[in-house]
C-alpha cells in the first residue's frame, strides 16, 4: 500500500492547542465500520453506544515528565525528551540541535523555575537527535524529572518552559486511571474519560481491564516510506496481568465486545498469540495496516491521528480505509478538534 494513501488535508486551526474544558465534554464521532454510517454526538453520551457486558480495554500507563530544558556553557538553549534509564545515572534522550553539541560536551540541566538543577555529560550520540547522557545527580530518573520535567506534549502543540502552564498540562495530559509510570506521550483516546464517566458506566453493566503498554516517542514519527510495508515501527513494552486477562476472556466467552480505548491496547492486544489471551509482558513493534485480521478487537476508542501515521493505519485497518478517509472529512468540515488534545471516534 502507498504511504500516500494515508494523506489527507486539516485546516491548522483544527489541531487542537488545549483540551476541552471537561474532559467528557470533548465530541464524539460514531462511525459503523460495516455501513460507513456516522453520528455526531459527545462523549459524555459514550454509554448510549454501550451494551451491558462490553468489556473497556484501556492502558493504565502513566506519563512521565519528560520533556527538560538545559543550556550549553556557552549559554545556547537545549530541550531534550528524556526517554529511558539505560543504566544508574544514564540517560537516553533526544536532545533537539544535537547536531552543534560535541561528545564530552557538559550541559546545565534547568529545574522547573529555570535555575541550573543538574550538570550532564554527552557520552555519545547515537543518531537522528538521540543520545546518552551521563547525569551528574544522585537520584533515579523520576527523582530528576520531578525536580526538571515538563510534559512531553507532541511537537504540533506549542508549548515554552512556562511552569504555570506545564502543571495545567500535567493534569489534562494524563489519563484519570493512569497508574504505572513509563510513558513519553499519553494515550490519548483515555484523556476523555473521568472517575464519575466511569463509574456510570460501571453500573450500567460496563466491564473495565487494564493493560500496560508505555508508549514511546516513535509514536509521533510519520511514515517516510514510500510504501506503508517498508517502514518500521518502535518497539514499545507492555504488560497485561492474570486478573485483566481473566475479566478479557470472560466477556469474550459470553460473546460480548472486547472495545479497545487507544490503539496502544488495540497493538498490546493483538500481539498476544490467542486464541486466549494469556498474561505477560514483554515489547510489541506490531505494524497493523489494512488487511490485517484482527483475532481480539470488536470496536475501538480513538483520537483523530496525524496524516501518514502508523496511527491512522490502524485505524484504516480496522475500519477500513475510505470509511476512515471520510469519516476524516466529515469531521473535518464538522469542525472537530484533532489529534491529542482533541475529540474522539468510537468505531464499531
Amino acid at each position: 500500500m502507498k504511504t500516500a494513501n494515508l494523506d489527507y488535508d486539516l485546516p491548522v486551526e483544527l489541531v487542537a492547542q488545549q483540551p476541552a474544558a471537561e474532559r467528557t465534554h470533548s465530541r464524539l464521532l460514531v462511525l459503523d465500520r460495516r455501513t460507513g454510517c456516522t453520528i455526531d454526538t459527545r462523549f459524555d453520551r459514550l454509554g448510549d453506544f454501550l451494551s451491558p457486558g462490553d468489556c473497556l480495554v484501556l492502558n493504565n500507563t502513566k506519563v512521565l515528565p519528560a520533556r527538560f530544558f538545559a543550556r550549553r556553557a556557552s549559554g545556547g538553549k537545549i530541550e531534550g525528551l528524556f526517554l529511558d534509564e539505560t543504566a544508574p545515572r544514564t540517560w537516553s534522550a533526544m536532545l533537539k540541535g544535537a547536531g552543534k553539541l560535541k561528545q564530552g560536551e557538559t550541559i546545565h540541566i534547568k529545574d522547573r523555575d529555570k535555575n541550573d538543577f543538574c550538570k550532564a555529560f554527552l557520552l555519545d550520540k547515537l543518531g537522528e537527535g538521540r543520545c546518552l547522557l551521563e547525569i551528574e545527580a544522585h537520584a533515579d530518573a523520576l527523582t530528576i524529572l520531578g525536580r526538571v520535567g515538563f510534559p512531553p506534549l507532541p511537537p504540533y502543540i506549542k508549548r515554552d518552559d512556562d511552569p504555570i502552564v506545564a502543571r495545567e498540562d500535567m493534569a489534562r495530559y494524563q489519563t484519570v486511571y493512569a497508574r504505572i509510570d513509563g510513558a513519553v506521550a499519553a494515550p490519548t483516546a483515555g484523556l476523555h474519560f473521568t472517575t464519575s464517566l466511569m463509574e456510570n458506566l460501571q453500573r450500567s453493566g460496563i466491564g473495565f481491564a487494564y493493560i500496560t503498554l508505555h508508549v514511546g516517542a516513535g509514536t509521533f514519527k510519520p511514515v517516510a516510506a514510500e510504501n506503508l510495508e517498508d517502514h518500521r515501527i518502535h518497539a514499545e513494552r507492555f504488560t497485561i496481568d492474570a486478573d485483566n486477562a481473566q475479566k478479557i476472556n470472560a466477556a469474550q466467552r459470553e460473546s460480548k465486545r472486547i472495545i479497545a480505548v487507544g490503539t496502544t491496547s488495540v497493538r498490546t492486544l493483538e500481539s498476544l498469540p490467542g486464541p486466549r489471551i494469556e498474561p505477560a509482558s514483554g515489547t510489541t513493534d506490531l505494524f497493523i495496516t489494512p488487511g490485517y485480521e484482527f483475532k481480539f478487537v470488536d470496536a475501538m476508542i480513538t483520537n483523530f491521528h496525524l496524516p501518514r501515521s502508523t496511527l491512522l493505519a490502524l485505524v484504516a485497518a480496522f475500519a477500513g480505509l475510505e470509511n476512515t478517509l471520510a469519516a476524516y472529512r466529515h469531521a473535518s468540515a464538522e469542525k472537530y478538534r484533532f489529534y491529542s488534545y482533541g475529540d474522539a471516534m468510537i468505531i464499531a
